[in-house]
């Protein structure tokens, strides 16, 4: 899968990766700042992985695990903090959910602390984790 606006790519190309940038910016984060590297390699190789470019250079990522039939888990949602506030988040969340592999899958869930308002916008609810039910 590849989708294109102005300068911007997203794509689910592995080979694409910066791996790098994944691991540093995973390190930021308060969900993710122990893993080790090879947890984050190793959560790669095990999932759906979506990166989001600007011209040739990594921006941002997110990650799904699924058995693409009953069930996704969206993971690692990130946008690096020089290009937030310019909808990539929005993109990058509505390309996720919208997966080819599980745009038809009846249960999405995602678990965060924080922008519960950009999730609730693609039909996630707050709970004890939040939730997206598709008919």
């Amino acid at each position: 899968m590849e989708i294109r606006k102005d300068d911007y790519l997203i794509t689910d190309d592995k080979e694409k990766i910066n791996i790098d940038f994944v691991v540093n910016s995973l390190h930021k984060t308060y969900w993710a700042n122990n893993r080790t590297r090879e947890i984050i390699i190793n959560s790669i190789d095990n999932s759906i992985f979506i990166s989001l470019f600007k011209n040739k250079k990594q921006i941002g990522f997110t990650r799904i695990v699924t058995d693409k039939a009953a069930f996704a888990w969206i993971a690692d949602v990130f946008i690096d903090e020089k290009h937030r506030g310019n909808g990539l988040g929005k993109w990058l969340v509505k390309t996720t959910t919208n997966h080819p592999s599980i745009k038809n899958v009846s249960l999405q869930l995602l678990k965060t602390r924080d922008a519960h308002s950009l999730y609730e916008k693609f039909g996630f609810k707050k709970d004890d984790c939040l939730t997206k039910r598709k008919k």
